[in-house]
């Protein structure tokens, strides 16, 4: 025969498997209740046969019968007190066991079929015994004259029918009991399995196991860091890029946000204090893209790692700078190229080397200058970048007279960022208006880097020279391409990175200054001999 298959929905396995437990569980429960009522009612049972044979010991009737042998005395009060009390014998012995009286007259004269030698040794006893009426709750006491002689016992007996019969009674009512606690309990199963089918869209047990494995392949296989976390900002789940981006711990499962991150607005961004969407942060040196969408029972944050794209924005503004700059300057180069046609035209050789002379010595002086003052080449190749793009945007960018630095820079792509983005938000500032000057100094103390970034501009006001250095806080309106507010809180972390320390004041020429300094920055000649 073909067995019927195991149901597959969810609800279905949870309802048949607890109906069958509350089923298991009352059957259990009326047993284990069943087996010590029996065994008091045997006990009761014992207790009534021992009592009603006390009483019938105490008769001196019967005492004199059983001394004298008296069967019609002893037989006629034996069966008058078995019929008062309900029980299912009385029997009155001799000292020898020989029945005096019996339900049965048959059996009168006859050795009883139960030992009698306790109750004639004085003892009155109680047992569940099997006799000639059947299986009995005996009690069975000496019966004593009145100067206390023992001259023989009395012996009472009741049914196990009569107990069954009680016990009967008493089933019922634990049946009734236990059949209540069984609608109940499948009662509960039922509304309980209607809810887990609607909270689990009535699918199949194995299509759960599929769609867990399912889901740990895309969170875990996806390039974008995905975070869950609970109503109380702990994190539930975090998959591999997550802990890749945020720098988690391998142990921050269930532990709150707050207690992995550092403050900052990264941290209040994943724990919904700020609110939006495509929220920008800055943890170390990466710029990350924050969205987060609030859930029944807490949120899912994702991450979007911009680092790279956001380097190829600023590189493509660097070169769209530059490209204005070539093309500025190719205008100037013509106007210059016509001044030297009219002046050879003209026949003034003189002036016409002197012009060319001028022109081109001007530019190679500050490129020299700033080889001579700036060992490292990535840095005088940014300060030389630098000073034509903002000389075109109108800004006279200077090289202080006593910057130096003698020695190449351990990381130069972090100096690079750092001085680079110092670099542009001055320009920045000082652009709308023109004709700003901005200075860099540069100072080396043994393996410490030390670099000033001053302009002339309108400085920044003492009560917000901390609120610059946070993530998305501006002052500028952001371009469509990128947002706004995440360079000076990289250059930040950079710094407090490697241990070093950002300052912000008012600097000689009247606006802000940007001091910055960097330990073990420098190979100095003793690094890189050793």
């Amino acid at each position: 025969m073909k067995l019927p298959h195991w149901p597959r929905r969810v609800f279905a396995q949870l309802l048949l498997s607890q109906t069958v437990v509350t089923f298991g569980v009352a059957a259990v429960t009326a047993g284990l209740f069943l087996a010590p009522v029996s065994s008091e009612l045997d006990h009761d049972a014992m207790q009534r046969a021992l009592s009603i044979a006390q009483a019938t010991a105490t008769d001196e009737t019967i005492a004199r019968a059983a001394d004298t042998r008296d069967v019609v005395t002893a037989q006629r009060n034996a069966e008058q007190i078995r019929l008062a009390t309900g029980a299912s014998f009385v029997v009155v012995t001799d000292l020898d066991g020989i029945r005096l009286s019996h339900t049965d007259p048959g059996r009168i004269g006859h050795r009883v079929s139960t030992d009698p030698e306790p109750a004639l040794g004085g003892r009155s006893v109680t047992a569940i015994q099997q006799g000639t009426l059947g299986r009995t709750a005996r009690g069975k006491v000496p019966l004593r004259t009145a100067d206390g002689r023992i001259v023989g016992e009395v012996s009472v007996g009741i049914s196990d029918d009569s107990i069954r019969r009680r016990l009967l009674k008493m089933l019922t009512g634990i049946l009734l009991c236990a059949g209540a606690g069984l609608a109940a309990g499948t009662a509960a199963t039922l509304l309980l399995a209607r809810r887990l089918k609607r909270r689990t869209h009535n699918i199949a047990l194995a299509d759960i196991s599929a769609l867990l494995a399912e889901r740990e392949a895309m969170l875990h296989g996806i390039r974008e860091g995905m975070v869950a976390l609970d109503e109380r900002g702990r994190i539930r789940l975090a998959n591999d890029e997550a802990v890749r981006l945020l720098g988690l711990p391998g142990d921050c499962t269930g532990r709150p946000i707050a207690e992995v991150l550092p403050p900052g607005r990264l941290t209040d961004v994943l724990t919904g204090r700020i609110t939006g969407a495509d929220l920008p942060a800055v943890r170390d040196d990466r710029v990350l893209v924050v969205n987060r969408m609030a859930t029944t029972e807490g949120a899912v944050v994702t991450l979007r790692d911009r680092t790279e794209l956001e380097s190829l924005v600023r590189e493509l503004d660097t070169t769209r700078s530059l490209t204005e700059a070539l093309r500025a300057q190719d205008h100037e180069h013509a106007n210059r190229m016509h001044t030297l046609l009219g002046l050879l035209e003209l026949g003034r050789h003189e002036q016409a080397v002197a012009f060319i002379s001028a022109q081109s010595g001007s530019h190679a002086v500050v490129a020299a200058r700033i080889a001579e003052q700036v060992q490292d080449p990535h840095v005088a190749a940014l300060l030389a970048g630098k000073t034509a793009v903002a000389g075109e945007r109108g800004v006279r960018l200077v090289l202080a007279p006593a910057a130096h630095l003698p020695d190449a820079v351990v990381d130069a792509r972090a100096l690079v960022t750092v001085l680079g983005n110092l670099i542009d938000n001055a320009v920045d500032a000082l652009a709308p208006g023109g004709g700003g000057r901005l200075e860099v100094t540069l100072a080396a103390a043994g393996a410490t880097l030390l670099l000033q970034v001053a302009d002339s501009g309108p400085g920044v006001p003492e009560e917000l020279r901390e609120q610059v250095f946070e993530e998305g806080w501006t002052s500028k309106d952001a371009p469509a391409h990128r947002p706004r507010g995440l360079g000076l809180a990289m250059v930040r972390r950079l710094v407090e990175r490697t241990g070093g320390r950002i300052v912000l004041d008012t600097g000689p020429l009247g606006g802000a200054r940007f001091t910055v300094e960097l330990p073990e920055a420098l190979l100095t000649a003793q690094l890189v001999e050793a």
